[in-house]
């Protein structure tokens, strides 16, 4: 068989694309202590939150951008809620990945076990680019620091309003949710405003468009929602 310089090219590129994109998907972190913590991550092919909760209580949320090559896993944290010094800093962590499970190691070594591959129409980083008012016209909301993203990865999605200029960060939620004949249906595993609502389910339309996501219904309140959210590059 001959093998040319392109048939060569070709493989590396896949190799390379296989790669890259590893951690697309949601994760949970394998845990040998009786905790009943739970820690969720989920992956765009360059971004990703953890969450950590408890049932019916939330405990902390972490994340931003990442990259992986031959020096392993690099973290740029956008944002984290229970040390905002941290917004801005890199770490990289070295990384091994078998199968559906990979590890991480810096000062610790933990162990992720994959959830799910990120691979329905909703699966990416979102950020919410216009809302209706009470009057029903819809508004566009110009980009700026202070933002609100939700990122879903087909079984399990976590919002998060943060602003990465200022370190702050105002709430988040999250959980498991459905897409599945024009309907989203989201169930809350944590809360960080109120636990109480920890175990809700809410339906909405949805409908995908190129990069838009329509998402539209009531709230937990009887509330009407018609929101448009963009998909991040």
């Amino acid at each position: 068989m001959k093998i040319t310089f392109f048939s060569i090219f070709i493989v590396l590129i896949m190799a390379i694309e296989s790669f890259a994109g590893t951690l697309i998907g949601s994760w949970e972190m394998q845990s040998e202590s009786s905790s009943n913590e739970k820690a969720v991550m989920i992956a765009t092919e360059n971004y990703l939150s953890i969450s950590v909760f408890q049932k019916n209580i939330y405990i902390r949320t972490y994340g931003g951008t990442y990259e992986i090559n031959d020096a392993g896993l690099t973290l740029t944290i956008e944002f984290n809620d229970k040390n905002p010094e941290s917004v801005g800093t890199k770490s990289t962590y070295k990384f091994t990945r078998q199968n559906n499970e990979f590890t991480i190691e810096n000062q610790t070594k933990t162990t992720w076990k994959r959830i799910d591959e990120g691979k329905d129409a909703l699966s990416g980083n979102w950020r919410i680019s216009a809302r209706a008012g009470q009057d029903g016209q819809m508004t566009e909301m110009k980009r700026s620091a202070r933002k609100t993203l939700k990122i879903c990865s087909e079984t399990r999605f976590q919002w998060f309003a943060i602003n990465p200029e200022t370190k702050e960060f105002f709430g988040t939620g999250g959980g498991t949710y459905e897409l599945k004949y024009g309907k989203y249906i989201e169930t809350l595993e944590f809360f960080s405003r109120d636990n109480s609502r920890v175990g809700a389910s809410l339906t909405f339309d949805a409908k995908v468009e190129g990069d838009k996501w329509h998402h539209s219904g009531k709230s937990s309140k009887g509330d009407p929602v018609n929101e448009v959210w963009g998909k991040e590059k």
